[in-house]
């Protein structure tokens, strides 16, 4: 006759299979390959493109937790903090390190490895910032999504004087530590003064930066401001868009986020599909592929946004031209 273990014995028992079905988990996890993801600011501030990456690490046949690992480390707005992280990827090691959130932390990424393949989600020409030395053959360990961030600003200057003809002082919201977008200021410079316009540099690399900022814009004579391509202020959005608000100040934006929030006209290429493109450059990577053979993808969709509740807020009327040229319009 069979005797039935007994309560503490099948316990035991119980115990002992899970203690098996984790370490057998563990080792499972431990052997996929591991995506380094390098960001700016927390994946928790972006969750849209977290999921456009991991569309696109899916299109190219990878879920997370099943065939891949992604490994976040984020600079919380520090761009000091981004060697020590890249270093700690190098470490792993990573199989593939995606470097999102301008070119500041590419040139990290690029720096911190030679061997280990990358691909960036840059703001600035891929070139001219000397992360690749030709967009349709990088060479190398490194390509990605050109985002075209900074060459944009000159048509937000011009939406700028379409929407306000009379604003004769321009702000522009800078975070000066980012080599990148100080070098396009002289160019942003010429642009206002051949619209008739002046631009006043607003260096703001903090959150009390930010605060500071606009409770000093009346005394600089600021007429409007235009917030230029950063992680941190994407990161501050919300935000910024409720200072602006405060301040009854116009604001033009460079991503839809911003619009979408509450802000009043934005102007940029979709985030969410560069993300995507990266995250699928990833996975074909995963699959074998080089990086220097894979060209840099530059991106070719951009979206107007109007927020005409703020604009009327703002007691502004928008021109039909913006109108009739808005990807969106938010009533």
């Amino acid at each position: 006759m069979m005797r039935m273990a007994s309560a503490p014995f099948r316990a035991f028992s119980v115990v002992l299979l899970t203690f098996a079905w984790s370490v057998e988990a563990n080792a499972q996890q431990q052997s996929l390959p591991v995506v380094g993801y390098l960001s700016f600011t927390s994946p928790d501030e972006r969750p849209t493109l977290i999921a456009a990456f991991r569309q696109g690490l899916a299109q190219a046949g990878f879920a997370v937790g099943q065939n891949v690992a992604i490994e976040y480390r984020s600079a919380g707005g520090k761009y000091e903090q981004l060697p020590v992280l890249a270093a700690e990827l190098v470490k792993i090691p990573a199989a593939v390190i995606a470097a999102t959130g301008g070119d500041v932390v590419a040139r990290t990424a690029k720096a911190a490895t030679s061997e280990i393949p990358i691909v960036f989600t840059a703001s600035a020409d891929a070139v001219k910032v000397g992360l690749v030395p030709s967009l349709n053959r990088p060479g190398g360990n490194i390509t990605g999504v050109s985002l075209l961030g900074y060459e944009l600003d000159s048509k937000r200057l011009q939406l700028m004087r379409e929407l306000l003809p009379q604003a004769s002082t321009i702000g522009l919201l800078v975070n000066a530590s980012n080599p990148s977008i100080m070098a396009t200021v002289p160019s942003m410079t010429a642009a206002a003064e051949a619209n008739g316009q002046k631009l006043v540099v607003l260096d703001a690399r903090t959150e009390a930066d930010v605060d500071a900022t606009f409770a000093s814009l009346r005394s600089k004579g600021v007429d409007a401001i235009l917030v230029t391509t950063n992680p941190f202020y994407e990161g501050l959005r919300e935000h910024i868009v409720g200072l602006a608000k405060n301040n009854s100040m116009p604001v033009l934006y460079p991503w839809r986020e911003y619009s979408v929030a509450g802000g009043l006209i934005s102007y940029g290429t979709s985030f969410t599909e560069s993300y995507r493109q990266a995250g699928f450059y990833v996975g074909r990577i995963l699959k074998g592929e080089k990086p220097s053979e894979l060209p840099v993808v530059q991106a070719t969709k951009f979206e107007l946004l109007v927020n005409v509740r703020t604009a009327k807020s703002l007691g502004l009327t928008v021109p039909p031209s913006i109108l009739i040229g808005a990807d969106e319009v938010i009533e």
